[in-house]
């Protein structure tokens, strides 16, 4: 026996596993070369030309291009042409249409697939733009491990998110539906990225309306629209051009504190990050002192800050040892990624 089976069962087990659609396609095109062969063959025999001009003409006839005849026909091969017409167009239509018809149920098969996987997702956040700002955002936080899904209604950008294999929904963000789809009802955070502050302030009204709870991040274009996208219930509003004239200050004012921000921030040199830690009811860490905790020594973090939610989100900047730690508190520490993982995995997480 050969080691790699038979040669004839392998074909007969992969021809078995094809759907119906796709047999049908398969025995198509191949009667359909059969047909051209026969075609050929029979132009080669009847009217004695050249193989390749009898292939021409089989496959001018199959297509129904209409050019004039390769060479004059006799009245037998006139009947040959018709017949090779009637027997072959047939075969090429058949095969177009059963191919157009697997093509459109593989799009809605990937449709349905998408779909499913979004509706799956839960505290995830929605950006509403797929523009540079939206294409940033959307980098960084996949880069954070945080699910999303992308808003678009632009067939450019569509394209794109497929071919990034980025979860998104094709529409106007302004519509509820399109909302829905993107899971509004589930979701932790909107981030507005669209292109005018008229457009951002209708989606948070409608994500506000939707999810009274629900984060909304939103990108104002004139800063003079900030108070009308807090009013309409945005709860953080950016202006790109004022964020980059405060960094551009920073950078000549205090080149070394921007280059140490930026080596943090960004993860680089210093291979530290600043990020936030809830502690959940139950956690080992709640009840304690930071004293108590051994924090330092036992997370390798530094905890910059602690976000008091019983309070009004009142926040205390480098608390001190005797700091106690509650239940729903928000621990800003600055760490190593892995370190401050095991922080949120272990400390601040119910033991299971």
């Amino acid at each position: 026996m050969s080691l790699f089976g038979n040669p004839s069962d392998r074909l007969r087990n992969w021809y078995v596993r094809l759907d119906q659609s796709r047999r049908e396609i398969l025995l198509a095109s191949t009667t359909l070369l059969f047909v051209i062969a026969i075609g050929t063959a029979g132009y080669r025999v009847i009217e004695g030309w050249p193989w390749m001009d009898g292939l021409f003409m089989t496959f001018i006839t199959l297509t129904t291009i209409g050019f004039a005849e390769v060479r004059p026909l006799s009245d037998i091969g006139r009947f040959f042409t018709i017949f090779i017409a009637l027997t072959g167009i047939g075969i090429v239509t058949f095969v177009a249409a059963r191919s157009a018809q697997l093509l459109l149920a593989s799009d809605r098969l990937r449709e349905r697939q998408k779909m499913k996987k979004i509706d799956q997702l839960t505290d995830h956040y929605i950006v509403c733009g797929y523009g540079r700002v939206g294409q940033r955002l959307t980098e960084d936080l996949e880069h954070a491990g945080r699910d999303y899904v992308v808003i678009d209604q632009s067939d450019e950008e569509i394209e794109q998110l497929q071919d990034e294999g980025r979860l998104y929904v094709q529409g106007n963000a302004e519509d509820e539906d399109t909302l829905n789809k993107a899971g509004i009802d589930r979701a932790f955070g909107v981030i507005l990225a669209l292109p005018d502050d008229s457009s951002n302030v209708f989606v948070t009204l409608t994500a506000r309306e939707m999810n009274p709870n629900v984060f909304i991040l939103a990108r104002t274009v004139d800063h003079r629209n900030r108070s009308k996208l807090l009013h309409a219930g945005a709860d953080k509003v950016i202006a790109p051009s004022e964020v980059g004239a405060d960094r551009m200050a920073q950078v000549i004012l205090r080149p070394n504190v921007d280059q140490f921000l930026e080596r943090v921030l960004r993860a680089g040199a210093l291979s530290l990050q600043i990020d936030e830690v809830e502690v959940l009811p139950g956690a080992p860490l709640a009840g304690q002192t930071l004293a108590e905790s051994n924090f330092r020594q036992q997370y390798d973090a530094i905890v910059i800050g602690m976000i008091d939610q019983s309070e009004g989100n009142m926040m205390r900047f480098n608390p001190n040892p005797t700091s106690r730690i509650q239940e729903g508190d928000i621990l800003i520490v600055l760490g190593d990624p892995e370190m401050i993982r095991t922080l949120r995995d272990q400390g601040c997480t119910p033991a299971t």
